[in-house]
């Protein structure tokens, strides 16, 4: 979910921080080309004064015109900008450099026309960092209220484009740097709110196989996650009591109905001997007793395995597995099926090895009495990087694929195997004690015919 998130996170921070900081660098860029024409509106507001002075009538217009073609001059050295005071028929009063005219058309013929007509020109167009260019500003001389002569200041912008750009620097990495401290908050919000979350999928995955005391500590996330691990966890208490309630039934039941079964059993042997012999009513109320004994044994078996706690011990699961082939060989050879075992010479693994030998058993016994005489069933270990492996193949009818998806549910047996016995609960047993240590059961066909189980137990000590 983190992975989903997250980036939606950064990606929405992005676009905040963009859409401040594109206004800000526009504003920048706009303030600073409005600071140099500022700074020329005064520079012209100066000229124009001096200019204003200087008439053909007064006694000392030549030692002010020559004041004002030095100050010209110095400005120009100094700025590396173009100034000049032109009269309407675009004659110089003074200029500087003196090989500078005024522009037939373009910003600097538009700012002069302007400032013939009294006013001061327009803000120039913005001139951005990226593209080179030039600030006209022009301002009039006015003489007893006539415009006389026009100042025509022509400024590069090499400097207010530097200042631009570095400034525009400065803002891109403040907004680098607010990227990555959100993005760091970001990662600290989301691990926050999803923690509770990941932990409710854990104890629920816990609770899915088997472990119904996982629960989840309510101290973590925001106040919305914590009520739902509370609630989480009321509701894994009550499915545990009503579980807790289910097998103890179970058990009290198949306890209570095993000493009326027995005595029911007794009463049918006293009465068979006073039938007569073979008689196949005594054999069939018999076989019905028997199946209906070893149903509640299983019975009890299950409601004592889904309540009992796993011993898991670290263990090589090649001898114990070797010990139970051995155990149910004399049944195989009986039935003329060979049993074999094969592998690796050792693995480890973790597993309750009481429960083990039991599910073990369960699902040898299983394949024993579907695989025919002169057939092989065949016991493969083999250690792997999460789990320790033992897989039971038989050559017996197999299942389908329909069948597959339910073998191992209780009571179920496939309709094409009602003959064989068996009360359909072995290996649902086995899976219930395999599930408390950590370990599993799975399903596949056998090539060209039969079945697969593979019980799987973990290398690790599983935790909770």
């Amino acid at each position: 979910m983190r992975t989903r998130l997250l980036p939606l996170l950064i990606i929405l921070m992005a676009a905040i921080l963009l859409t401040l900081g594109l206004p800000l660098g526009v504003s920048v860029a706009a303030a600073e080309q409005q600071r140099l024409v500022i700074d020329r509106i005064d520079d012209t507001a100066r000229f124009a004064a001096l200019a204003q002075s200087i008439t053909d009538t007064s006694p000392d217009s030549h030692e002010r015109r020559r004041t004002l073609q030095t100050d010209l001059d110095l400005y120009a050295s100094v700025y590396d900008i173009r100034a000049g005071v032109f009269y309407r028929d675009d004659r110089a009063l003074a200029k500087a450099p003196g090989s500078w005219s005024l522009p037939a058309e373009g910003e600097g013929r538009t700012a002069f026309n302007e400032a013939l007509l009294g006013r001061r020109s327009h803000d120039p167009p913005q001139i951005w960092p990226w593209r080179d260019g030039r600030v006209v500003v022009a301002s009039p001389v006015v003489r007893d209220g006539d415009v006389v002569a026009v100042v025509v200041l022509d400024s590069p912008t090499g400097q207010m484009r530097s200042r631009t750009l570095r400034i525009w620097w400065a803002i891109g990495l403040g907004e680098a740097l607010a990227l990555l401290v959100a993005i760091g908050a970001a990662f600290r919000l989301t691990g926050w709110v999803l923690l509770p979350v990941r932990t409710l999928d854990a104890a629920t995955h816990d609770i899915a196989g088997g472990r119904m005391r996982s629960r989840v500590a309510a101290s973590a996330g925001p106040p919305e996650l914590r009520r739902l691990a509370r609630s989480f966890n009321e509701m894994a208490d009550n499915v545990e009591d009503v579980l807790e309630q289910q097998r103890a039934f179970v058990a009290d039941a198949s306890h209570q109905l095993r000493n009326p079964l027995a005595a029911l059993l007794l009463r049918i042997e006293l009465l068979a001997l006073e039938m007569p012999e073979g008689s196949e009513e005594i054999a069939a109320v018999r076989t019905e007793g028997k199946r209906l004994a070893r149903v509640l044994d299983d019975l009890l078996d299950l409601a004592l395995a889904e309540h009992a706690e796993a011993d898991l011990q670290l263990i090589d699961i090649v001898p114990l597995t070797a010990e139970r082939i051995a155990s149910w060989r004399p049944m195989a050879d009986d039935k003329g099926v060979r049993l074999t075992l094969g592998g690796a010479p050792a693995a480890t693994a973790w597993a309750d090895p009481v429960a083990l030998s039991s599910a073990l058993d369960a699902v040898v016994d299983n394949a024993l009495k579907f695989t025919p005489a002169g057939e092989e069933v065949r016991v493969t270990v083999a250690p792997g990087a999460a789990a320790t492996t033992v897989v039971v193949a038989d050559r017996g009818p197999g299942l389908t694929p329909q069948e597959l998806e339910r073998v191992g549910d209780r009571f179920w047996r496939s309709t094409r195997h009602q003959n064989v016995s068996g009360s359909g609960l072995g290996l649902s047993i086995a899976r219930v004690l395999l599930a408390a240590g950590g370990g599993s059961l799975a399903y596949d066909r056998e090539e060209p015919h039969g079945l697969r189980v593979t019980v799987s137990l973990p290398r690790e000590l599983p935790q909770g």
